[in-house]
């Protein structure tokens, strides 16, 4: 979603400068354009060559500078697609919201009728005070988008909120802002990991999931826009925005937990892989070793999906099938059998695809056509899938 966009990036003074050297870096890596405007402040604290290296552009910092056939403060604000001050000081951010503009960073704000983004950096008392809370008022009420700085251990030693934040979460919020909201209006539940069924007090049975696949569908659906319900089995922690979060263990518990959601949506992407068969009777003891072998009765698990399928009315279930043999005729039978609208076949023997990774090789089926697909990243896969509910 970043790829060419044109970020004018104004720097302003203050320690946490440090890390917008690894910001510059991530948005080159998504091959962004970017310009640079360094406050004369900003350059005691990293030499703008840095900033030049890293961010393969020049730097502009005197307002004075150049010639009479360009004013650099007006043109730089005509090329960006948005304005982004990182850290926005105090300072700065006090003097925006007065109107005055007495450096380059502050005049090319002036000139910007784009988007701006700030993300403040401060000592915690100084982003507390009054003066400042309304400055950050005004500017919100000016349409200025604000990254709110988060809690940690301060440069000056204070413990509590001024902290930058982190540059990876900085390319999430533009990549967000840039996304398309080509969802929006639309409910959709994403099923994600394993489910577990238990033999005893402290065994169970479960599959290697890791869950990767329906986070990044939930992840993307939020950025265009949609209401997004994610019910996940145990997953190792994988950060998500905004989005209502139901965990669960159980088949039982997340047909359950759909059940709740069902109604109103308009589409469940079944990307959780729940366990086809259960304990006939788990123990509510653990099992002691006594030195014979173990013997236990398995029946077939509910079938989550084909439930659903079977007493849909509006809504489109998208499945997955993951396969070692005879994916396609495998994946075509299970769309039949269980009422879907398409279905995201994966071959878990091809490199690249399956549980625990961060891409896939996947096939898009439907009752018309099969669309074979190269391997890609899951967070390109997941807006392929998404792209079917437009």
């Amino acid at each position: 979603m970043l790829e060419n966009k044109n970020i004018l990036l104004g720097i302003s003074g203050g320690i946490a400068i440090y890390k917008v050297l690894d910001l510059c870096s991530r948005l080159k890596k998504r091959n962004v354009n970017l310009k640079i405007i360094m406050t004369e402040s900003a350059t005691e604290f990293v030499n703008p060559l840095s900033f030049e290296t890293m961010g393969r552009c020049k730097v502009y910092s005197d307002l004075f500078s150049g010639h009479h056939e360009e004013v650099h403060h007006i043109e730089l604000a005509k090329w960006a697609d948005l304005m982004l001050i990182v850290p926005a000081s105090a300072n700065t951010i006090s003097k925006m919201a007065n109107g005055i503009a007495d450096n380059f960073l502050l005049s090319t704000y002036l000139a910007c009728d784009k988007d701006v983004v700030i993300a403040p950096a401060m000592n915690t008392n100084m982003l507390k005070a009054k003066a400042i809370q309304r400055n950050l008022n005004i500017l919100k009420e000016d349409g200025v988008r604000i990254i709110k700085p988060e809690p940690g251990l301060l440069a000056c030693n204070t413990i509590g909120d001024g902290r930058l934040e982190e540059p990876e979460e900085i390319v999430d919020f533009l990549e967000d802002y840039f996304t398309e909201k080509d969802l929006l209006g639309k409910k959709i539940i994403v099923t994600a990991g394993p489910t577990v069924e238990p033999i005893d007090f402290v065994r169970y049975i479960t599959n290697n999931s890791s869950g990767k696949m329906g986070y990044n569908i939930a992840n993307e659906a939020r950025k265009r826009g949609a209401e997004v319900v994610l019910i996940s089995g145990p997953v190792n922690p994988i950060k998500v925005n905004g989005i209502k979060r139901i965990e669960i263990k159980t088949n039982f518990e997340m047909k359950d937990a759909i059940e709740r959601e069902f109604q109103d949506a308009d589409a469940i992407i079944m990307s959780a892989a729940p366990v086809d068969y259960k304990v006939l009777n788990p123990s509510d003891r653990k099992i002691k070793k006594d030195g014979s072998n173990l013997s236990l009765e398995l029946i077939e698990n509910i079938d989550i999906i084909k439930y659903f399928g079977s007493i849909k009315k509006d809504q489109t279930i998208i499945g997955f099938a993951a396969e070692t043999d005879d994916l396609i005729a495998n994946a075509k039978s299970k769309l039949s059998k269980k009422n879907l609208d398409y279905i995201i076949a994966n071959d878990l023997t091809k490199w690249g695809a399956g549980f625990d990774v961060d891409t896939n090789v996947a096939s898009i089926i439907s009752k018309d056509e099969i669309i074979n697909l190269d391997i890609m990243p899951k967070s390109k896969l997941a807006n392929k899938i998404l792209d079917l509910l437009r």
